[in-house]
């Protein structure tokens, strides 16, 4: 058995130990917000934070995991984290989605960047596309990304 802290409740998962955080996520614990995309981290859709920071669960085997928080897309829709909830706004107000495949994974990405700045610190373009490099958008929907990202920045500050 592996103890994860996933979303802020302790769950305890039977699964081997190579076994992907994503595979976790999604079969076992019946978390689909957070996508399978390419299978090698090139793609970002798998993005979940550990620890806060921004990582690609489709690579990282469930035993590294074990005792650390682990939170996924659902865990920013609940109103419970204000950098979620800006960002979740801006994507909306920026229509940032097309097909929306991508989307959990650029939130994710989002708000960990977000959370890293310091407070009220409004972030470049080039700040904000570093960021968010690495997750791809199909729909190439990149320039209201960066426009959402901005104006959640705003809002928190």
């Amino acid at each position: 058995m592996i103890t994860l802290n996933v979303n802020g409740k302790d769950v305890q998962v039977d699964v081997a130990p190579d076994t992907p955080l994503l595979w976790v996520l999604r079969d076992t614990l019946q978390l689909g917000g957070t996508k399978y995309g390419c299978g090698t981290a090139v793609c970002g859709a798998c993005t979940v934070h550990l620890d806060g920071e921004a990582i690609r669960s489709c690579i990282t085997p469930v035993s590294t995991v074990h005792g650390k928080k682990v939170s996924t897309i659902e865990a920013t829709t609940d109103g419970s984290d204000p950098v979620g909830a800006a960002v979740h706004a801006a994507w909306v107000k920026h229509d940032v989605v097309q097909c929306g495949y991508c989307q959990s994974g650029q939130i994710m990405s989002a708000t960990a960047f977000l959370k890293s700045l310091p407070r009220g610190k409004q972030p470049s373009a080039t700040e904000i596309d570093s960021a968010m490099a690495g997750n791809i958008c199909r729909c190439g929907t990149y320039v209201r990304i960066r426009a959402a990202v901005a104006d959640a920045a705003q809002t928190l500050a």
